[in-house]
């Protein structure tokens, strides 16, 4: 048999990121890692035949994963992922929400408004670079989120993400056209693309 695996979960509005972390003397190391757009409507069957083949293709046995954990800002979606996970190993998946023992205390005013891919995010960039860190999410809302020095969650700021502030320039412009989020050759552009990728 080989080494036990967590599959970890993070559904995002415009994105579901998975990855496989492999044990061996207590200590994680990322496998494998794979990005799938978000499908509101999918099926836990749909999410298994996925996950199978994602793990097929990276030639990761699938029976090798013990444990799963999931972090969701898509409510509907949140069920879905965990039958899914239920029917691959036997038994539902941690769920990263409201009471969740992190390690990491939360100084929010209401902590239950807080997503749990912030608090993901922030206990990650914690565990790996220490305090006091801001982590950066460029996703679906560009959010960042301060730690203390302490470790203690204090809080942060949410924007609009690249792709939100892209479409709405567009849909509100009358001259400007789409175009592909690229790095331009120079921050500043000398053609309409190229300050628009700047």
């Amino acid at each position: 048999m080989s080494e036990p695996a967590l599959l970890a979960v993070d559904i995002g509005n415009t994105n579901v990121t998975l990855g496989v972390f492999c044990y061996r003397e207590g200590r994680g190391t990322l496998a494998h890692h794979w990005r799938l757009a978000t499908h509101r409507e999918q099926t836990s069957d749909e999410v298994l035949i996925s996950l199978k083949a994602l793990c097929d293709l990276a030639d990761f046995p699938v029976a090798s994963l013990s444990d799963a954990i999931v972090s969701s800002v898509v409510p509907p979606l949140l069920p879905i992922w965990e039958r899914a996970s239920a029917k691959l190993l036997g038994r539902a998946p941690l769920v990263v929400g409201t009471g969740i023992k992190t390690g990491m205390p939360v100084r929010y005013e209401n902590p239950r408004e807080v997503g749990a891919d912030r608090i993901v995010m922030a206990v990650a960039a914690f565990e790996l670079l220490g305090g006091p860190v801001i982590a950066v999410d460029f996703g679906t809302a560009t959010t960042f989120d301060c730690v203390s020095a302490k470790g203690e969650y204090l809080g942060g700021a949410i924007f609009p993400g690249i792709l939100v502030a892209m479409e709405a320039l567009f849909s509100h412009t009358s001259m400007l056209h789409r175009i592909e989020i690229a790095r331009p050759r120079s921050v500043i552009g000398r053609t309409t693309t190229q300050s628009l990728q700047s």
